[in-house]
Order: C-alpha cells, then structure tokens, then sequence
C-alpha cells in the first residue's frame, strides 16, 4: 500500500563523517546503579546489577532504516534477519529466548536467560554480530521472508498510517523510509549491498552492551573486553536533521468498516528538556477506547466529549522522540465516519488550549501519571535492558528513576504552557488518513485551525 511519495522518499543519500573515538577504556560517572563503562575500542557496556536467578543481556546498535540509502532501504531490517537465522536455536539450548528487533534508528539482539547463562549468552552475542554468514542462500531465503512481511503488513493499517506519517512528514530524508523497505529496493539488495552496511554500521562506537538483573559489571566488561574486543570504530553515517513538512495523505477506501487518522507536529528530541514538556502534554491529551469499562470517566476533556458524542472508537496521543527530532501527535480509530470533522475540531482545541489555559491541576495530574507509567513499564529485565541500551545509544546516559522524578517534578505549567506554544501553536501538521475519510477536515482548514483566534 505504499504511495507514490512513499516510494518516492527513497531518493536521498546519507553523507558520511567521522566520529571521535575514546582512546582509553574508562568508566563514565553515574549517580544512579547503572554502571557504564567505555572500552578503549568504543564499545559501552551498561548493567543494572539486581538480585534476580535471570538476566537481560543484548547489543543495541546505531543501525536502523536511517543509516541506508535510497539503494538500501531495508537492509538493516534483512540483515537482522539474517543475523537471526539460526542463532534462535543456540539460545534455546542453553534455554534462553533470542529478541531481535530493527527500528528507525537501532538494531538490538537480546536474550533472556538464566544468571548462570551469561557468559555463554554473550559468546553467542558476539558471534551473531561479528560472525554472521552472508552468503547467497541466507539473503535470498530472508527475502523472501521479509517480502512476505511486507505483504502481511498491508493489512497492518495501524503500521500503514504510521508509515505514510513518516513519508509525508520528512519527505525527502532517509527519516521517511519504511523500515523493512519496499519491495522494489528489498529485491535489489545484494550480498554486497549488506556486507556494507555492516561493515559501516556494526563497528564499536555505535553499539552498547546491556545487562540487567544477574549480572555483574565488572564480569561483563572483561567478556566484551574478550569477545568484541577485535572490533573497531570506522567513519559513520551522519544525517542532517530532517526537514518537517507539513502535508497530507490520504488513502480513501470506503469498503473499510473504520478510518485511521494520525496528525503530528514536529517533536522534540529524545530526553531533552522539551520531551518532557511534551510528554505532559501527551498526558494531558490522554488515550481512550471505549471498549473499556472505564471509558466514561477518564480525567482527559477530549475523551469525555468524545465518549459523550461517540466521535471515535479509540485514541491515543503520542510522543516519538529520535536523536535529532520527534513526532507529537494523535492517532485515532472510528466507525463514526460521518463525524471525523468534529473529532479533529474538539482535538485541535484541546491543543491550543494547552498554550493558553491548561491549569495546574491538569499538569500535576499528568505528570503523576507519566511517573507511574515509567516506573510500571519498568518492571522487568527485559524493558529495562530495552531502555538502558536506547537511552545510552542516544545520550550516553541513562536516566534512573530518581533524575526522571527531579526532571518531572521541576516542570510547571507555564513551561507546559511554553512548549505548547513553540511546538504546536501556529505550526505545521502533517496528517494521514486511511479508509473510509471522506469527512476527514479539508487540509487547509486543518492547518490553519493550529491557530484558532485566542480571544
């Protein structure tokens, strides 16, 4: 289902630098009980030491559908897949479960396993990474299934709204590519295309090794310092931050029982000051399903008019944050096809209100309610592995619980109030609609209601 501006979002190129490398292995100062240690080849390693009979340990890489060309668009996705191949049955063995997952930004593998299984799990981490057999055979068998993949996610219309999201509000940047491709540059990959990215993208200052739960720091330093320690940091792709377009796209199908709309501004980068500011924001906004038994109560102004109207089936607002930039906005899902216009009117609303009159209360509550969910999602080796390696892969820290409280907790309304108005206020929206979205609000009106008149 891609478009044509999809497809034709596959026509940049990425221009190369060079980035510093750490001359000395030495161990980065944190106040938290992450430990980080940086490997004189670049490598970092990250634990979090708790008493536990499992572990989370993995490998998240500065490697995503960012980092390819318009020639390679998919091929930190295949070579993912390829990696995989295989491996999932050495962990088995030893009774671990292998994860591997390829985004915009980060490839990571990972495995839970018991304590005891570390070391093994990490021999293993190492020869998956620096070890893998691209031949022939393994891309041709994985292209196919990721061409596969590509067919399934057709029909993933949540993925396709998102997708067509990122086309449309960074045309023209590496940023709006799909991350498993399309089917047209998937097809073209070859054994060389692959060995290349790897060879660019796979080197030690662009991955984190991660433990969580039964681990110890020092152990895991001296394996990386043994089984990545051949690895070298090479010149590496460097993107120009891209450009936000405010646009649209809309793929009308009225055979569909329910539209998919999402609208987005540009956000703020990943845990920068702003993020937080805008993750309130989200907060504020808040997500509702009808399907829940709850519905009718939620604390968010905009899911008691929409409940009170049936506007929508459900919505959620969102924050995305990447090293550079970031999408904010709402995606939702109705059958109500004949009132789109009224939910986008009432959701516009509800976010100018957040420069001009937000209260306090709205603020504090959002706020509690960001804590919670952090701390909640947190609650498992797994996740927190999954947030050490992402945190430090963009910022070179990690943020416990207690920097994340002080960091909440210093914001006000006005810096809400603040934020809103540098971000949404008067700005650009891109917005993508599927299925049946005749009465999705024409798009001029949408862009200049982000300005509704204040008095």
């Amino acid at each position: 289902m891609a478009s044509r501006l999809l497809s034709n979002a596959l026509q940049t190129n990425v221009k190369l630098t060079k980035q510093f490398v750490r001359p000395l292995a030495t161990a980065a100062k944190q106040a938290s009980a992450i430990r980080i240690t940086h490997l004189a080849n670049g490598l970092t390693v990250a634990t979090d030491e708790k008493p536990s009979t499992s572990a989370t340990v993995g490998v998240w890489i500065e490697a995503g559908s960012r980092q390819e060309t318009a020639k390679t668009n998919g091929a930190a996705n295949l070579l993912e897949q390829i990696a995989v191949q295989g491996q999932a049955k050495k962990f088995e063995k030893i009774g671990g479960i292998l994860d591997a997952k390829t985004g915009r930004e980060v490839t990571s593998f990972s495995a839970k396993i018991l304590g005891s299984k570390v070391n093994e799990s990490i021999e293993l981490l190492a020869d998956l990474i620096q070890n893998t057999k691209i031949d022939a055979s393994a891309v041709d068998k994985q292209r196919q299934a990721v061409l596969k993949q590509q067919l399934a996610a057709e029909y993933d219309y949540d993925a396709v709204v998102f997708d067509h999201l990122y086309a449309t509000a960074f045309q023209g940047s590496s940023f709006s590519r799909p991350v498993a491709g399309i089917k047209e540059t998937v097809e073209q990959l070859t054994v060389d295309d692959l060995a290349a990215f790897q060879k660019e993208n796979y080197s030690a200052d662009r991955m984190v090794l991660v433990g969580s739960g039964a681990v110890n720091h020092d152990e895991l330093v001296r394996l990386a310092e043994s089984k990545f320690g051949s690895l070298t940091s090479t010149s590496i792709s460097s993107q120009q931050k891209p450009t936000f377009t405010g646009s649209e796209i809309r793929i009308r199908d009225d055979v569909l029982p329910q539209a998919r709309i999402a609208l987005a501004v540009e956000g703020a980068p990943y845990l920068s000051n702003d993020y937080f500011k805008l993750l309130i924001m989200q907060a504020v906004i808040g997500a509702y399903d009808r399907n829940l038994g709850g519905a009718p109560n939620l604390s968010s102004k905009l899911s008691t008019v929409t409940h009170g109207n049936h506007l929508a089936n459900s919505f959620a607002s969102f924050t995305k944050g990447y090293k550079d930039t970031g999408l904010w906005g709402m995606y939702f899902v109705t059958e109500n096809k004949d009132q789109i216009d009224d939910f986008v009117h009432f959701l516009q609303k509800e976010w100018n209100r957040l420069s001009t009159s937000v209260t306090v209360a709205e603020i504090e509550r959002a706020k509690q309610q960001i804590k919670a969910s952090w701390l909640l999602n947190n609650d498992s080796t797994c996740t927190v592995a999954q947030e050490i390696g992402t945190q430090v892969l963009a910022t070179g820290k990690y943020l416990d619980a207690g920097e994340l409280k002080a960091t909440i907790d210093k914001i006000t309304a006005d810096d809400v109030r603040k934020a809103a108005y540098r971000y949404i206020w008067d700005q650009e929206i891109a917005v993508v609609g599927h299925g049946p979205v005749e009465c999705l609000t024409d798009f001029g009106r949408v862009r200049g209601n982000m300005a509704y008149n204040r008095f």
